[in-house]
């Protein structure tokens, strides 16, 4: 069983910066990755960015690539999505999940 817990989310105005904690507790995925997801109102869930447990490599979507960078601290069983440049179209409830295990997600909204 694996529990993971986002948090983070908020208000911001466009151009401001946000950063989403995902702290993962129960059994480790050494060899996974940890994936961050959005889904908009009336829109389907989408891939954001990704990293892997064990070698760090990285995946992101193009629309966020140069605005957000994921990173983990393997210590703390956490990743990080940090958002900078926000723009209004990055409003969405943001996921993070591995291994068919999802968060409860975290709102992020961004004005215009």
């Amino acid at each position: 069983q694996v529990q993971l817990v986002e948090s983070g989310g908020g208000l911001v105005q466009a151009g401001g910066s946000l950063r989403l904690s995902c702290a993962a507790s129960g059994r480790t995925f050494s060899g996974s990755a940890m994936n961050w997801y959005r889904q908009a109102p009336g829109k389907e869930r989408e891939f954001v960015a990704s990293i892997s447990w064990s070698a760090g490599t990285t995946y992101y979507a193009d629309s966020v690539k140069g605005r957000f960078t994921i990173f983990k601290n393997n210590a703390k069983n956490t990743v990080y999505l940090q958002m900078n440049s926000l723009k209004s179209e990055d409003t969405a409830i943001y996921y993070c999940g591995t291994n068919g295990y999802w968060g409860q997600g975290t709102q992020v909204t961004v004005s215009s």
